[in-house]
């Protein structure tokens, strides 16, 4: 099954990386989506079906966190997996994170086995590369 992926990070750089990296591990792709903000994100979630989310929490406009409580406001919207992408990784600050519904989360810089294996769990393996 082929995933319809949303990337939501304030660097366009980082959003090329993390697509070249679910790329590099083989992730089924059938469609890539870019958000600088979280504002922009919840936009193309609400204009496109999206699978599952990767997203940083350190934004301008709408940052990670409140993108995420929105989502968690949606009855469609917060069945979507995100994992949070971040610099940012306190064991105190991915509980609370965790808390609001993330299914997981990849410190930067990250490897390709990370996206992967994360994918992976929450397919539970069930796609084709």
């Amino acid at each position: 099954m082929a995933l319809n992926i949303l990337l939501v990070d304030d660097s366009d750089t980082i959003r090329a990386v993390m697509e070249k990296t679910l790329r590099i591990a083989g992730v089924p792709i059938a469609a890539v989506h870019h958000a600088s903000n979280g504002r922009d994100a919840l936009k193309v979630i609400a204009d496109n079906w999206i699978d599952l989310i990767f997203a940083d929490i350190n934004m301008p406009v709408m940052n990670g966190v409140e993108m995420i409580e929105k989502m968690s406001e949606d009855g469609l919207m917060k069945t979507i997996p995100v994992v949070v992408v971040s610099t940012e990784g306190s064991r105190t600050r991915i509980e609370q994170l965790k808390d609001k519904g993330i299914v997981a989360y990849i410190r930067k810089p990250f490897h390709p086995e990370q996206f992967r294996g994360i994918v992976e769990d929450i397919t539970g393996g069930n796609h084709a590369a």
